[in-house]
This record gives C-alpha cells, sequence and structure tokens, in this order.
C-alpha cells in the first residue's frame, strides 16, 4: 500500500522539511531535495508509523469489546425472580 496525500498537504510538508533544514541544520535544500527526502519518508518510515498505529487501534478496539459484556449485559428472565408473591 502506497500512502498517498493531497497536493496541499505535499506543498506544506515540503515546505516544513526545508524550513526544518534551514533552521537547525543551517542548509537550504530546495523544493527537489525536500519533496525527495518526503517521498523516502512516505515509502520508507510512515508504512511503519501506520502499521504501529493501527495495531493500537485494533488493540484499543479489543479492550473495548471485552469490556462490552460487562457494561451492556442485562440479566434475562428476571421479572419472575424480583415479583411480589
Amino acid at each position: 500500500m502506497s500512502i498517498e496525500l493531497e497536493r496541499e498537504t505535499v506543498e506544506h510538508l515540503t515546505a516544513s522539511i526545508r524550513q526544518y533544514f534551514e533552521e537547525h541544520l543551517d542548509t537550504d535544500i530546495g523544493d527537489l531535495k525536500a519533496s525527495l527526502l518526503l517521498k523516502f519518508f512516505l515509502q520508507e518510515i510512515a508504512p511503519t508509523i501506520y502499521n504501529q498505529a493501527v495495531s493500537d487501534v485494533a488493540r484499543h478496539v479489543r479492550e473495548i469489546s471485552d469490556e462490552l459484556e460487562g457494561i451492556i449485559f442485562e440479566p434475562e428472565f428476571g421479572f419472575w425472580k424480583n415479583a411480589p408473591r
């Protein structure tokens, strides 16, 4: 699966990468190098982060579904147990 981003998002991220290099590394890398670095991040690093996020969500959903029975369980056939005699 390839992670696809909207054009505006790519532009924003490219500008952010350029700004990071300028402010933290005193280097102007330009749009081409920044976009190539972004492409590398999306192909090499983003899938790991994506997979971890999916795993975290799946674990959270399992935990919640395990709790559902105790939270929403309603005893059945309780009328005659509580009916006055």
